[in-house]
């Protein structure tokens, strides 16, 4: 089992030193949060709050996810960076290819690209990108980026978008890591991604249980496939059994309420405080 930090809206200034600490406390993973813009007027609701809130978002300090990436990349030697995730589709996605073939050389290959579909259609409009047809959107700019990921030559004719033969340097590949609850999520991280990012929430075991369904539909049961999830059950020896007993690969785990609104006030010393201490009683015991 292999444990991921997640951090996010916090001090921008706290990044860096957090890295460090979850890598030296034995994290495999460090999650990078996205979020592009926050309306003034919106009626959108967010999928993975309880009233579908997304007023906590408000005021919140998000870093370019690839600028941070890079940026921690440069003070840290082992740890995997892990956009929670890119929203993909409002992104043009050859400059998404060079921007994470970029930092996946600059880190020696500490990239696990996790990519999603924004739930606001706000990103959307600012973006200059229909919501309409976005699943399949999302599907030719994973396309794309895979291929441009190899350092081959490399061109795509679909629907959205129109690639002619070119080819990436420095290239670096990376494992792309779909996120999403929906029936087109999940066989998207399986047809097309090297593995599946959980949001929280949810049914965790009918999701699990649909996502081996689907590889064994595929042919791709055997396949190396990773799986990401966000489990109370990570946060004991036990629970972390259990959890890799199910196939799980990886467990993301934070230690205040992402939801809260207002400022992040939790001091540095305090977050280094609560992800040693984890490390200490539940990834020291579950190794």
């Amino acid at each position: 089992m292999r444990f991921t930090y997640a951090e996010a809206m916090t001090d921008p200034s706290f990044y860096a030193p957090l890295a460090r600490a979850a890598e030296d406390a034995g994290y495999a993973s460090m999650s990078i949060a996205d979020s592009l813009v926050y309306p003034k007027e919106s009626d959108s609701a967010y999928p993975y709050t309880q009233d579908g809130g997304r007023e906590f978002l408000e005021d919140k300090p998000f870093i370019e996810p690839f600028t941070l990436i890079a940026a921690l990349g440069a003070v840290t030697a082992r740890i995997r960076f892990t956009p929670f995730v890119l929203k993909l589709p409002v992104r043009p996605p050859v400059l998404v290819a060079k921007q994470a073939t970029s930092v996946a050389a600059l880190t020696n290959g500490r990239l696990g690209l996790g990519v999603g579909i924004s739930p606001w259609p706000e990103d959307f409009q600012v973006m200059g990108v229909p919501w309409e047809r976005r699943g399949k959107r999302m599907d030719e700019a994973i396309d794309i980026v895979r291929g441009l990921s190899t350092g081959e030559y490399f061109e795509f004719h679909g629907e959205f978008f129109d690639v002619p033969a070119i080819k990436m340097t420095p290239a670096h590949p990376f494992p792309i890591l779909v996120g999403g609850h929906s029936e087109p999520a999940l066989r998207r991280a399986v047809v097309r991604g090297d593995g599946w990012m959980h949001a929280g929430g949810g049914d965790l075991d009918a999701l699990l249980t649909r996502l081996n369904n689907i590889r064994e539909q595929e042919g791709k049961a055997a396949a190396p496939f990773e799986v990401h999830v966000i489990s109370m059950d990570a946060y004991t020896p036990d629970g972390v059994k259990r959890l890799a007993d199910k196939g799980v690969t990886d467990v993301i785990v934070g230690f205040r309420t992402p939801y809260a609104k207002g400022p992040d006030t939790e001091p540095l010393a305090k977050k280094i405080e609560h992800l040693e201490r984890f490390a200490e009683t539940v990834i020291a015991k579950a190794q």
